[in-house]
């Protein structure tokens, strides 16, 4: 059984369409882990402070979902455990402040604490409390802040476990999702040089076996059966076309946020500045080179900003050379979160460091302007108007960039093109 499953992760992992290569070592999923963890302390501090509301919708909760629903297929549909039921009333923590408070302590542990024990003490605790409607979801929330720790969960996550281990995990039982995990991190731990210490990984695995992109190998020695599923695992399944349109549009998607970085890039070198390109992004290919060609290899000042990882994150920065102070930073959304570049602007624009800081830019498609408008209107961001955040459409960049390249100074030009939102 150990070689047969050896293999499987190893066909896995060069499947370029698996979730190992599509979305695991997606250059994009790590950016989401910060800003994921502040909408989760945002949820807690209204919470706390009584101001959470009684509707999923417009809430602080619906926005950090829909940025882990936004991770690709694995998360799609994550939002839908916490979705109001009104026929069942459930989740029962909208309306009952006791369950409220109960799921904002959960949280709470969760975000003080590092170590199994306590984790494991507040899931318990919250099973306890037996509210109506909330499951093992929550441990999607629950990856994010602890992805070493806590697996996500999902009904494919779970029916891929139960496949390829015989188990029989049932969804909603957070007894059945503790009882899940403790196989995960046997099975991680086990083959561990093929997987990754994240259990993003495993998941991953375990998703595409749930929904059936992959089969599990046989539970018995039977080796007929065995014959059977390694030369089924050996033919390359015929995705349909609809499968096939979606992951090009991916593909192709990825391709656009670099050519996006890349003209920023030489704009900003065209207009004076030193540029900073963000630390996932810069070996990227661009033009026959490197994205970070010619770019910053570390940001000045930063050491001691508490939010320097995710200042690092932000897709470009212009610094002025005479004293390296950010200029304007750009965030470039094609189909990644707005949400978690946003997040990356207020970590930017509260930082002690940004004396001289003019422009915070959110470079997206046309049509994604009603989407940049919708989630400024959140509660979570209702501090963001005195930033003049500004919205910098695709077509305004590729018909004027040559122009300011060519007769431009600072950031006058970037503005015309731009508008406050």
């Amino acid at each position: 059984m150990t070689n047969l499953i050896t293999t499987l992760i190893d066909r896995w992992r060069t499947d370029p369409d698996a979730t190992y290569q599509s979305w695991f070592l997606w250059e994009e999923r790590i950016k989401n882990f910060r800003s994921i963890r502040r909408g989760i302390q945002q949820v807690v501090s209204e919470i706390k402070a009584d101001s959470f509301g009684v509707a999923y919708r417009e809430s602080s909760l619906e926005t950090v979902v829909h940025s882990i629903a936004e991770q690709r297929q694995i998360f799609k549909g994550a939002d839908h455990a916490f979705l109001w039921k009104p026929k069942y009333r459930i989740p029962d923590i909208y309306e009952n402040s006791d369950n409220q408070r109960a799921f904002g302590h959960l949280l709470d542990i969760c975000l003080c604490h590092n170590t199994e024990e306590y984790l494991l003490t507040a899931i318990q605790d919250i099973d306890r409390q037996a509210i109506k409607g909330l499951g093992p979801a929550v441990a999607n929330l629950l990856y994010f802040l602890h992805p070493t720790l806590m697996p996500p969960f999902n009904t494919a996550i779970v029916n891929g476990y139960n496949a390829l281990t015989g188990a029989k995990v049932k969804l909603a039982k957070w007894d059945h999702y503790l009882a899940m995990r403790q196989g995960i991190l046997k099975l991680n731990n086990q083959y561990r040089k093929r997987l990754s210490n994240d259990l993003g990984a495993i998941g991953g695995l375990l998703f595409d076996i749930g929904s059936k992109r992959y089969t599990a190998p046989p539970l018995t020695d039977d080796q007929e059966a065995q014959a059977l599923w390694a030369q089924d695992l050996g033919q390359i399944r015929e995705e349909n076309a609809k499968a096939a349109k979606a992951l090009a549009a991916i593909r192709d998607a990825d391709y656009t946020h670099t050519e996006i970085q890349g003209w920023l890039r030489d704009l900003g070198f065209a207009l004076g500045y030193d540029v900073w390109i963000a630390a996932n992004d810069r070996n990227r290919a661009w033009n026959g080179e490197r994205l970070g060609s010619s770019c910053l290899e570390s940001l000045p000042g930063f050491i001691s900003h508490t939010a320097a990882d995710a200042v690092r994150m932000i897709d470009i920065l212009w610094l002025d050379k005479a004293n390296h102070h950010i200029v304007a930073a750009f965030e470039v959304e094609h189909t990644t979160s707005i949400y978690s570049g946003i997040m990356r602007m207020l970590d930017l624009a509260f930082g002690s460091e940004v004396h001289a800081l003019e422009g915070l830019f959110l470079v997206a498609p046309d049509n994604r302007e009603g989407e940049v408008k919708a989630q400024l209107m959140r509660p979570a961001f209702r501090h963001i108007a005195n930033l003049k955040l500004r919205y910098l459409p695709y077509s305004e960049l590729a018909s004027h960039r040559e122009t300011i390249a060519r007769f431009g100074q600072g950031l006058k030009p970037i503005e015309a093109i731009s508008r406050i939102i």
